[in-house]
């Protein structure tokens, strides 16, 4: 009996211990359910708000940070003047003319003629850069800034060989656009147009920006044989430049200026993904002839060139007709100086080959006074190498 008593309580106390282990199992079973939901809840939630906290940092994309360095340094320039005008003749004066001979000019009248363009503050003292052909033969410069404060803008001086002016405004507080390095360009790189194309139409002075990639690097573009502008160096993008974009800053992911949007290709008149910048590194050169002396000064070599065509070749009896002729160096001058003469065989210029007059004057274009240029040269069957230092021309 006693035995048996003992037994009961030995399974009324594994049941007990069963049921208590039981509860505990259940116990922790239950926080452990509870914790992790708390727990995931909370995580969730916080997501949720570094997410929001993400997705507005990507939109400040490298694009954006650029806009936002350049874009309040970038300018509508708008430029008035007037021009004479000669009015096809009247019927009675063509009458006159066909009957009774003579020349009847027709009627001579002043035209208004306006134009628009971007340009991009330099320099807090109000130095803006922009392209010549925006400002080339205006009497009266407006200025408009982001902020719309308006300038009567003076040009201190313009180029056309290199399609850059620079427009003086005085005012106070001006955002500047910092300079970037166009020698240190990538190909594929984020190019990021900024301008104010149709801004004057809809009275808007906010820049427009476009983006696209520096498309090719060290472009030389033919221009127009009545141009006088030579470009060399260019930068292309296929980032959009449209009509009034002329002159304003092609910038890059860092928000620096790399080039002054100048022109583009186009079938259609718009904008088809093959634009070109002026380097801003060709641009500081301008830049700083145009702030000291008003323009760019004229370089003097002392070197009068022709093509050295086939027939030149053999009344030389010049076997290799590679490179240019110097037809004439001026007694006195650098080149004379530096010892070349005429009858000299010019094949590099700076070391790089040229083949015809273009392409001898295309290489030293953007010399300044000052610069060394080095010419090698074919005199007989040696080979010599001379180094000219440029001066100022003569006034």
């Amino acid at each position: 009996m006693r035995g048996g008593l003992a037994k009961y309580a030995v399974l009324a106390l594994l049941f007990i211990l069963a049921g208590v282990s039981t509860g505990l199992f259940l116990t922790v079973r239950e926080i452990s359910d509870v914790g992790p939901v708390d727990t995931w809840m909370y995580e969730r939630s916080g997501r949720d708000e570094s997410s929001d906290e993400a997705l507005q940092l990507s939109r400040r994309t490298a694009i954006v940070r650029s806009a936002q360095r350049v874009g309040p340094a970038t300018v509508s320039i708008s430029a008035t003047g007037t021009r004479l005008v000669r009015a096809a003749p009247t019927a009675q004066e063509e009458f006159f003319r066909r009957f009774f001979g003579g020349f009847v000019p027709g009627r001579v009248y002043e035209e208004e003629r306006h134009t628009f363009g971007s340009g991009v503050v330099i320099d807090t003292d109000g130095y803006i850069l922009t392209n010549e052909h925006v400002v080339r033969g205006f009497e009266q410069v407006e200025v408009v800034l982001t902020d719309g404060r308006s300038f009567v803008g003076n040009v201190l001086g313009g180029d056309p060989r290199y399609d850059l002016a620079v427009v003086k405004i005085d005012g106070n507080d001006l955002p500047v656009a910092p300079l970037g390095d166009s020698n240190d360009l990538m190909v594929g790189e984020w190019a990021i147009a900024i301008g104010n194309p149709f801004g004057n139409l809809i009275g808007d002075r906010q820049p427009t920006v476009t983006a696209g990639v520096v498309s090719a690097v060290n472009r030389d573009v033919i221009s127009d044989d009545a141009s006088p502008a030579i470009y060399k160096d260019m930068i292309q993008t296929d980032a959009a430049i449209n009509p009034g974009n002329s002159g304003g800053p092609l910038a890059n992911s860092n928000g620096e200026v790399i080039g002054v949007n100048s022109f583009i290709f186009s079938m259609s008149g718009g904008s088809e993904g093959v634009g070109f910048a002026i380097p801003i590194n060709t641009a500081r050169n301008v830049i700083d002839e145009m702030i000291q002396y008003g323009r760019v000064r004229d370089i003097w070599v002392g070197i009068a060139i022709q093509e050295l065509t086939p027939g030149v070749a053999d009344r030389l009896n010049i076997m290799d007709a590679q490179g240019v002729l110097a037809s004439f160096v001026e007694p006195g001058s650098p080149a004379y100086r530096a010892g070349i003469r005429e009858g000299d065989i010019i094949v590099a210029v700076n070391r790089d080959q040229v083949m015809n007059v273009r392409g001898a004057r295309r290489a030293i274009f953007g010399a300044r006074v000052g610069d060394i240029i080095t010419l090698t040269v074919r005199r007989g069957v040696a080979t010599l190498e001379f180094e000219i230092t440029v001066e100022e021309a003569a006034k």
